[in-house]
């Protein structure tokens, strides 16, 4: 089967959020288990199943496994994944059978802040819990997942507010301080393999476990990404340029939300 036509491809127009919706179902791989979470997350997971990864089995927080939305859940508790699952399990098995366990093999993340070694703050803003300058939702099962999940992708925006040198609170962790966190903490999974964005994808060291730039979206520069980060990022020698969506990919993302702005 021939590939898009590359002057085609070059010729579309696609938005940023696109473009990073993109790149992280491009990470999901057909017969994968992966734990969802709505936003960014549940668009990449459901493009992935509706594209190259048919055999995706999509769960969600709310108990649902093997759902197979035709469009976007508005909520984990959303209708459509308990009409389209293959199961429904309770709250409590999802976590301690399936997740804790380390039976699901990817998880998606969000975050209000991120540091460089992936360490996600979704709780408070500012350095006094009880007094902070915003308060965010809170853990959720995030932090399970990031202990649990045989590796992790974090899909957040990027920019210096929200890529800083340390996270104001630790809801969720990455790598810790470095090497040896995971392991002294007990946390069985292999934690944050990537970190997805508006400008590009970040990976850990393998030796400092510092996330590094490694790969670049089309038109954006390594000095770009440089500064929308907290601190100093480190660049691979030669970051990969990271294909544009394709003619397919496109319609099948936009036809995932035109059906829930249509239709919900």
């Amino acid at each position: 089967m021939k590939g898009p036509n590359p002057a085609a491809v070059s010729e579309l127009t696609y938005t940023a959020d696109e473009m990073m919706t993109v790149a992280a179902s491009r990470t999901l791989r057909d017969g994968m288990t992966c734990f969802v979470g709505i936003g960014l997350p549940s668009a990449a997971a459901n493009l992935a199943r509706a594209t190259h990864a048919p055999g995706l089995v999509l769960i969600y927080e709310s108990g649902t496994i093997g759902a197979k939305p035709a469009e976007l859940p508005l909520s984990i508790g959303d209708g459509i994944l308990a009409e389209t699952a293959d199961a429904v399990v309770s709250v409590p098995e999802i976590f301690n059978y399936w997740l804790q366990p380390g039976r699901i093999d990817i998880g998606f993340l969000g975050a209000a802040q991120i540091d460089k070694f992936g360490n996600i703050n979704t709780t408070v803003i500012g350095g006094d819990y009880a007094r902070p300058r915003v308060r965010l939702p809170g853990a959720g099962g995030a932090p399970e997942i990031a202990a649990s999940c045989r590796e992790v992708i974090v899909v957040v925006r990027q920019s210096s507010r929200s890529f800083v040198e340390r996270v104001d609170f630790v809801t969720s962790v990455g790598y810790g301080s470095g090497p040896g966190d995971r392991e002294r903490l007990g946390l069985t999974g292999a934690g944050p393999q990537k970190i997805i964005t508006d400008l590009g994808v970040l990976e850990p060291d393998p030796v400092t476990f510092e996330f590094t730039l490694t790969g670049l979206f089309p038109g954006v520069s390594a000095a770009a990404a440089k500064e929308r980060t907290g601190w100093d990022l480190a660049v691979a020698a030669d970051p990969e340029t990271i294909a544009g969506p394709s003619p397919a990919e496109l319609d099948a993302l936009r036809s995932l939300q035109r059906s829930t702005t249509n239709d919900r």
